[in-house]
């Protein structure tokens, strides 16, 4: 029997746990945390879902399946090394650019960040895929 509170619990914290991941991985690029960390913290949640429900209603949450997950994390990781191919540097090196906003200010984007969002998504799918799989056996 599924208890009604830890049902409400996961369902609440849910979505706090996604939330506080995309900080852990926005801090993360100047800070302690990142894609990894914060991949882990998107699984959490949705890990803790699957014991208070089942698997199955995990998967209906979350709507996109953990392997494309994983493979979208990884196609975005390898995607962020083009922009320095094509700068003439070397592979893996980081590129910025920079976009004027009107009133806040400059917004400095780089590849650095790309690569943490691919090794986020490849964390969150492969963690789902790999517990997903042992609560259904």
């Amino acid at each position: 029997m599924k208890s009604y509170i830890i049902q409400l619990a996961a369902s609440r914290l849910l979505p706090v746990t996604l939330i506080l991941s995309l900080l852990v991985f926005y801090r993360g690029h100047n800070e302690p945390g990142g894609g990894f960390i914060g991949g882990l913290m998107a699984s959490a949640g949705f890990i803790f879902y699957a014991m208070a429900f089942d698997t199955q209603e995990a998967r209906k949450k979350l709507k996109i399946n953990p392997l494309t997950l994983m493979v979208l994390g990884l196609v975005t990781a390898v995607t962020s090394t083009i922009p320095a191919l094509f700068a003439g540097n070397p592979f893996f090196t980081g590129e910025w650019i920079s976009i004027n906003l009107a009133f806040a200010g400059t917004l400095k984007l780089g590849t650095p960040l790309l690569f943490d969002l691919g090794v986020y998504l490849t964390v969150w799918g492969i963690m789902l895929m790999i517990i997903f799989n042992i609560m259904e056996e």
